[in-house]
């Protein structure tokens, strides 16, 4: 009884912690955008058709056929259809700057993608409990607080910071992602550390060849949908295999309440996901620089770009 409570205890301690320091990741990203990002999946109506049909149609799909030709435990299958299903991450942007993609894009699919979970996510937990044999309902409104609270106020107050003062917003920047990305990594080593034995007792029985199996393919369908652009491509191919864990925690535990296992396996899922996804990461970072650095040796030197650092697109400021 006393070890419950601890955790408990924890447990109420540590996920605060993690919403602030979500909201201030995201809060950074705003502080750095350009006016217009927020909306700019909007204005690309085919790429944003092909971004669902990768994240809300196939991966779920591929998700739930790897689950079900593996046979894997209830509380894994649950972990990777409910993470499937789930919004991307509030980090998104700065995991596909790391892989050269088009930040805009990414702004603007963690703005669409937020806003869409409101209705779509208690939609798909109606779904898969019905795939389980069960009945299960999550309301939209603890959905749409999630999102507002972790991704779509703090992204807002970033955005007017940017367009009222934009030195300000630019020197708040870097400071605010620092202490989130901190703040961030240490909360989760310590749910981490409290979920490390039930996970272990997930590891095998086919858990770990599901989960990468599935990001693979999710990597692979993103990569392939996000159409001729190659900035795009990174960017849906990571937000299709890298969902918002809490949000696929959510889902799991109102699909599955009866399962202690559901939160470690998406916690699991997430992290097993992340290390797969790294070298295609790295990969395209490496691309991203040697199209840059070829951009800029071969452009004419003017004054527009006299500025510019070979890293970068943009101009560099004076000094």
């Amino acid at each position: 009884m006393l070890h419950a409570i601890v955790i408990v205890a924890k447990a109420a301690f540590i996920l605060p912690i993690v919403k602030v320091s979500l909201a201030l990741a995201v809060l950074a990203i705003g502080l750095r955008s350009s006016e217009g990002d927020a909306l700019w999946l909007v204005r690309h109506p085919g790429l944003l058709a092909r971004s669902i049909l990768s994240m809300n149609v196939i991966v779920p799909l591929v998700a739930l056929a790897v689950t079900q030709a593996l046979g894997v435990q209830p509380a894994v299958k649950v972990a990777l259809v409910a993470a499937s299903i789930s919004p991307v991450p509030p980090i998104l942007p700065n995991q596909t700057g790391k892989a050269g993609g088009e930040s805009a894009y990414a702004i603007g699919l963690l703005t669409v993608v937020s806003l869409v979970a409101i209705v779509l996510v208690p939609i798909s937990v109606g779904a898969l409990a019905a795939l389980l044999g069960a009945s299960a309902h999550l309301a939209a409104g603890p959905v749409a607080i999630l999102m507002g609270e972790t991704v779509l106020v703090p992204l807002g107050v970033g955005l007017v910071l940017r367009q009222l003062t934009p030195t300000f917003a630019g020197r708040l920047a870097t400071p605010v992602n620092v202490v989130a990305m901190v703040v961030l990594v240490a909360a989760f080593l310590l749910i981490l550390f409290g979920a490390w034995p039930a996970m272990r007792s997930l590891i095998g029985n086919r858990a770990l060849v599901a989960v990468l199996i599935v990001t693979a393919l999710a990597l692979f369908v993103g990569h392939e949908l996000g159409g001729p652009v190659d900035a795009n491509r990174p960017v849906l191919a990571l937000a299709s295999a890298l969902r918002h864990p809490a949000v696929a925690i959510a889902v799991g535990l109102a699909a599955f309440p009866s399962s202690k296992l559901v939160a470690p396996a998406v916690l699991l899922q997430f992290v097993v996901a992340a290390i797969a996804a790294s070298p295609y990461v790295r990969r395209f970072k490496r691309v991203a620089t040697r199209s840059r650095q070829i951009a800029f040796r071969d452009a004419p030197v003017t004054r527009a770009n006299r500025n510019t650092s070979p890293r970068s697109n943009r101009p560099m400021p004076p000094g």
